[in-house]
């Protein structure tokens, strides 16, 4: 498998996608994925775990609204892993997103996850290299676990922006009344960071790839959304799933 290079991968959709054609095809992706997860629900013998990674502004919480929302909510949770609170420091690294993994017949959907463990924990000079290494393994160890040993399916998407388009989006926050409220003094601090975020990542993505990542071109929000969810109607439909009879 060759190694993932942000910077050899584009952050916009591909010039042969249509928008409008993409949009209306999302409109009717979305329909499918409200079918298949309420199979997936009712056959009650596999799960699917979504993590959703990204730089400050790659649109994780929008893209969690636009394809997460239309399905049932008994059927799907969302979890966001922000700065670990003191009681879950004082377990592993692992502690607080192995307690949220979807049992049989749910979707879990990671708003962030255990890989801001080996990522930002790097770029702020909190963890060493040495312990980054074994993290990763034991990553590895944990995704093994949950595919081979709970018919669990992972899905792993990192939002690829441009620095350009970040800028730009974290610029808005202070101007748009409306997203205000995500404005964070340190947004512009951890920007500046951003090679090394970049650099960590990669390392990431090529030593956590025994489930591979998407990279998915995320400086349009429409094309974000459509691209995770043509890839998660990919997934539901070749489980074959199927409605359990009546029970005797």
């Amino acid at each position: 498998m060759s190694k993932i290079r942000l910077r050899d991968i584009d952050t916009v959709a591909p010039e042969n996608l249509d928008k409008n054609t993409a949009k209306k095809e999302f409109k009717k992706t979305l329909k499918k994925l409200d079918e298949l997860q309420n199979l997936l629900y009712a056959e009650g013998s596999q799960s699917v775990l979504i993590i959703i990674q990204g730089m400050d502004a790659s649109g994780k919480d929008g893209l969690t609204r636009d394809v997460f929302t239309s399905m049932n909510p008994q059927g799907v949770n969302v979890f966001s892993f922000k700065e670990p609170t003191p009681r879950e420091l004082s377990h592993d690294f692992l502690y607080r997103v192995h307690s949220q993994v979807p049992p049989r017949g749910m979707i879990h959907v990671f708003n962030r996850s255990q890989y801001e463990d080996i990522v930002v924990t790097r770029v702020h000079g909190i963890i060493d290299d040495k312990t980054a290494k074994a993290r990763m393994e034991a990553i590895n160890d944990f995704e093994r676990l949950l595919t081979r040993h709970n018919d669990t399916h992972i899905l792993k998407f990192y939002l690829h922006i441009s620095h350009k388009e970040q800028l730009e989006r974290l610029e808005e926050r202070m101007e748009n009344p409306k997203k205000m409220w995500k404005y964070n003094a340190n947004d512009i601090k951890e920007s500046k960071m951003w090679d090394r975020s970049m650099a960590y990542y990669e390392e990431a993505f090529n030593h956590c790839n025994e489930v591979p990542w998407d990279i998915v071109p995320a400086d349009q929000n429409w094309h974000r959304s459509y691209y995770v969810a043509k890839k998660l109607e990919h997934l539901l439909t070749h489980l074959h799933l199927k409605y359990p009879g009546m029970k005797k």
